[in-house]
Parts: C-alpha cells; structure tokens; sequence
C-alpha cells in the first residue's frame, strides 16, 4: 500500500478546480423542474376540471362563416397590392414612389379602420389580419428598396424586367420579408420532412389551445380581483403564477412559428434559407437576444432600416434605439388596434429594452447577462398580458354592467 493518498487538490465545486461536468446537477434541474410544474399542472386539474374542449375554438371559426371580416380583409387586400408593385416597372419612377407611399400607408391605416370599427371582428382574428398586413407591409416596403437599389447601381436591370407575376407571389409566401433577385432554393421537397413538420404543427397548436383554456384562463381570471383591489401581494402571487404557464407557451409558440411552421413553408416552396432563428438562449446580452431569436425581422431591420440610418450619418445608439422604437410601435399596433383599445403597456415593454440592454451589456456577463435575458422574458411577458386583460375586463365587462 502507499504511505500517502493526499495530494494537493481543490475541491470540485470551487472555480479553481477547474471541473466543468455538472451534467448531473443540470438533470436534477430539469427533474424538479418536471415535478415542480406536474404538481401545478395536477393542482390546475382538481380545481377546475377538464376545461380543454378542441371543439369551441372550431366552432368560434364555423359559427357564421360568412361574418369572417378578418379573412375577407386579407383575401380581399394581398391581391391588389401585388398588381400594383408588378406593375411598377411599366410607370415613371414618381408615380411608382407616390403609389409606393399611398399603398403602404393606407395598408395600415384602412387595416386599423376596418379591425376598430367592425364589431363582428374578434381579437384573435384581428390580430391575424393585422399580423399578415405587417408582413405584407415589411415584404413590399422591401421589395421597392432592393430595386431601387438595383437601378442605382445600374446592375441586374434587365433581370428586374423579366420578374414575373408569379415571381412575385412567391416572395409574398416566402418565408421572408427580404426580397432579392434570385432566392436559394432546395433541390426537392423532402416529403418525410415535410410530414413531420406538418404533425408537429398540428400537435403544437392543439397543444398551444389546450394548455391556454386548462392553465392560462383560469390563472387570468383569478388575477382580476387582486387588480381592482390593488392587493399587492396577491398582485405578485397572481404574477409568478402566471409566468409558468405563459412562458412555457412562448415556447412553444416559438417551436411552432420558426421552426415548425416557417420550414413546412420553405419545404413546399423550395426556400434554400432555414436560417429563421439563431442561439438565442445562449444569449448574454439583450441586444443578442433580439438579433437573433426572430431572424427574418432582424435581417429587414438590419436591411432596410439601421444600416441606411448609418450610411446617412446616425450614431449606433440612435439607430437601435429607432429600431426598437419602430419594433415597439409594430408590438402596439398589433395588440391594442385588435383589443380596440389604446394602451402602451407593450409599446412601454419593447422601450423598457433600451436601459435594460444598456445594463446588462455594461454590468453583467456570461451567465449573469444569460440569467437577466430569462428573467426578462420569464417576467416581463406575464406582466403586459395581465395589464391588457385587466383594462380589457375593466372597459368590457365592469363598465358595461
């Protein structure tokens, strides 16, 4: 036997150790996490019940199917705005920027019109109409750039003139808002890819339905006593409470829209670009955070708002503040225009990133700035929702009793 069997060493969970394997730890998380969230979930179901019913969402869409103002607003605008940019090359290059100007204008403002003022129009469908607007919106104001762009440079002309109509309707359902010449494009349609995407978006959005009528619903209605009473400890309970449930359904919404439903899109239509998010959850600072988990949008900012705000002379930090000025505008109008009423709870949200995303850069790093990014959303989320749903109860259901 040896005569020593201590040697100089640091114990494993001090940093000088160097020991980086807590793989097992990391499995005790996600263990109690799963108990911790199974015992909510069980609470939910022995206080209220069973309250997922897939068939009162359909019938909310087959009730009168003939008073559906949100989809004859999309069905009736998308086509005439792609004649107009089709034909822009036939016209002078004023008439082209006064159509440009008037179209893109009156997209939003007749959008709002018709969502604010038709009564038969529910928040979820305005809210899909006026989300597919803001994507129609972002692909044209794209489009009229990239070819002016490409006069300006007097290159590719002659390619522009032979874009055909259905060209163009393919960038409208592209899963893009930035348009270019010529798009990448996959060899075939890999139809083992495509079910999957398919089944997961199905499972997804049943799921998604499911666990907002068994969790998300009963949570809010239990939040607006403590509201009106301006309880403040119930007001924080009813808070945390809520957080569980709405952030575990971002995240799925997340896998649903970029992964899922974003890659069913491009593999019907052969997009070469699978590039819809990026490692957002390993980010460190809240500016990464909004690079990179909504690619499409980040490339059309970085496109076609803060590079030329550069070129003509703004200072940085100008430009990502009008940037997240405009994302918080776009955050408003989709939320408030729907829920017919004017509040700035997720305009003051998407500002409330600017000192935010000044803090975390300047003090915290690695997984300080990693942990504030999740509290962040974790937090802030459940917040705006339970400001929204209570001046929602206040104006609709107080007031009018």
């Amino acid at each position: 036997c040896t005569l020593n069997c201590h040697v100089f060493q640091e114990s494993l969970l001090s940093s000088s150790s160097g020991y980086s394997n807590y793989r097992g730890i990391l499995n005790w998380c996600v263990v109690m996490l799963v108990l911790s969230n199974a015992r909510l979930f069980l609470e939910n179901i022995i206080k209220y019940g069973i309250l997922v019913d897939p068939i009162q969402v359909v019938s909310l869409f087959l009730k009168d199917p003939y008073s559906w103002p949100a989809a004859c607003l999309i069905i009736g605008r998308e086509p005439l705005s792609v004649i107009c940019y089709c034909r822009t090359g036939t016209i002078s290059k004023t008439t082209g920027l006064i159509l440009h100007i008037l179209n893109l204008t009156s997209m939003l403002i007749l959008s709002s019109a018709t969502a604010l003022t038709v009564t038969s129009m529910t928040p979820v469908g305005g809210v899909i109409s006026l989300g597919v607007y803001t994507v129609l919106f972002l692909k044209l104001y794209s489009y009229q750039d990239t070819n002016r762009w490409c006069r300006e440079i007097r290159q590719a002309k002659a390619k522009k003139m032979t874009r055909s109509f259905s060209y163009m309707y393919y960038f409208v359902f592209a899963p893009t808002l930035c348009y270019q010449l010529n798009f990448p494009r996959s060899p075939r349609i890999r139809k083992r890819f495509l079910m999957r995407r398919l089944l997961e978006m199905l499972f997804l959005m049943q799921l998604l339905v499911g666990l907002i009528q068994q969790w998300m619903v009963p949570t809010i209605q239990n939040s607006m006593k403590p509201f009106q009473e301006m309880d403040f400890s119930r007001m924080v309970e009813r808070l945390l409470k809520l957080a569980v449930p709405n952030h575990l359904i971002w995240l799925i919404f997340f896998y649903w829209f970029f992964h899922s439903s974003l890659n069913f899109v491009a593999e019907m239509l052969q997009f070469g670009d699978r590039e819809f998010y990026r490692d957002w959850w390993n980010s460190e600072t809240v500016t990464y955070f909004w690079a990179n988990w909504n690619i499409p949008v980040h490339k059309w900012c970085l496109r076609h708002f803060y590079k030329p705000m550069l070129r003509n002379g703004v200072n940085k930090f100008l430009a990502q503040t009008a940037v997240f000025l405009a994302s918080a505008f776009f955050h408003e109008y989709l939320v408030s225009v729907p829920l017919k009423m004017f509040r700035l709870w997720a305009f003051m949200g998407m500002m409330a990133q600017v000192p935010l995303a000044w803090f975390v850069g300047r003090f915290l790093n690695g997984n300080y700035g990693n942990a504030a990014m999740w509290i962040s959303l974790i937090i802030g989320q459940p917040i705006a929702v339970l400001m929204y749903v209570h001046d929602y109860y206040i104006i609709h259901h107080v007031n009018t009793t």
